[in-house]
């Protein structure tokens, strides 16, 4: 019996992930609640140019009938990242600490993009998501963090483990789209969250400034609160010039990336997501696969474009290493230089 519970709730925190399957069967969170506008009909976001979450049985026809690659228990990294305590002038320099998680340095600020350091992506302690390599810094390893930016809800994303501690070493400010900080403040009040709607601006100091963008995602915690909150990519202005952090997104028609470079650009640098996208069937309207990545550098016209969102949670049914080899495969078709699209493993540093 144990063992089939087990398996059960794996399943359960693996489409959680995924998919925003419910990590409990009745959401008790509370949810936003404010005026409606051209992405938002009082009770649901939506994105006009995006497509609606799976239904529930074409996820379960997902899980009964995959066909899911294994992945090694561990691939650690060979690196490991001692960050300097701040990057003066006009620099970036970026760490990648694992999936969409990245420490960004600049203007002497310290900047965290989606923050999960705990053992699995999953409602769950002891099912789900199980990372098989470390966080590129170690957590004690950190430099004061001035912000965090946490683009939606997922748990891959949304890992509250990890604020809790940020808020307790750190105090950092947290800049998120709207509902989620109703879902940080409901399990942790110490978080020191701000929410923003999309096409906010926000000054984050010492001429840093974010604004928070649409993407074609969606988001959830629970089974009944799909879409209750907002999510979105970022653009980071920077000394340097502008960053453009797209978290988690399909690419659709690629109107996004094209609005993004229209509004924003030009992009100094992008990190695009490359991973968790099989089967297509099923995925292709949240994830890009890297055909679409190398599409969307181009639509959104950054300089040079970091890969993420691939090898460290396995959350869908490609092999650990197929990512990273089509992407490859997609920056030759598209007669892209490799060295444009880079796929960075944890604790990579790379500069501009």
């Amino acid at each position: 019996m144990k063992v089939t519970r087990r398996r059960l709730f794996g399943l359960f925190a693996g489409a959680a992930v995924a998919v925003g399957l419910p990590s409990v069967w009745i959401s008790r969170m509370k949810t936003y609640a404010g005026p409606p506008s051209d992405h938002f009909d009082g009770t649901y976001f939506f994105d006009p140019d995006g497509a609606p979450p799976k239904k529930l049985w074409e996820v379960l026809r997902w899980q009964t009938t995959r066909n899911q690659a294994k992945w090694p228990d561990r691939a650690p990294s060979p690196y490991s990242d001692t960050p300097p305590p701040q990057v003066i002038g006009p620099k970036v320099r970026f760490s990648f600490i694992g999936h969409a998680s990245w420490l960004i340095q600049t203007a002497g600020l310290n900047i965290l993009v989606d923050p999960v350091w705990s053992e699995r992506c999953s409602p769950f302690s002891f099912a789900g998501p199980k990372r098989v390599n470390d966080p590129g810094v170690p957590f004690d390893k950190l430099p004061p963090i001035d912000a965090v930016l946490v683009s939606h809800g997922h748990y891959d994303h949304l890992d509250m483990r990890t604020l809790s501690k940020l808020a307790a070493k750190f105090s950092p400010r947290v800049i998120t789209p709207l509902g989620n900080d109703v879902t940080i403040k409901s399990t942790d009040d110490a978080v020191r969250v701000e929410a923003f709607d999309w096409n906010d601006r926000v000054e984050i100091g010492n001429g840093v400034a974010v604004t928070l963008v649409p993407t074609r995602h969606w988001t959830a915690r629970g089974l009944f609160d799909r879409n209750k909150a907002l999510w979105a990519s970022f653009v980071l202005e920077t000394p340097a010039g502008k960053i453009y952090l797209v978290c988690d997104s399909g690419y659709g028609t690629g109107t996004h990336f094209r609005k993004v470079r229209e509004a924003h650009g030009p992009l100094r640098a992008a990190t695009l997501p490359i991973g968790a996208y099989e089967p297509r069937w099923f995925m292709r309207d949240m994830h890009m696969n890297p055909d679409d990545a190398v599409k969307a550098l181009a639509d959104c016209g950054a300089d040079i474009a970091l890969a993420h969102h691939h090898g460290t949670f396995q959350l869908t049914d490609e092999a650990i290493d197929a990512p990273v080899k089509a992407l490859a495969d997609a920056l030759d078709a598209a007669k892209v230089p490799r060295d444009r699209f880079l796929a960075l493993q944890p604790g990579q540093v790379f500069e501009i």
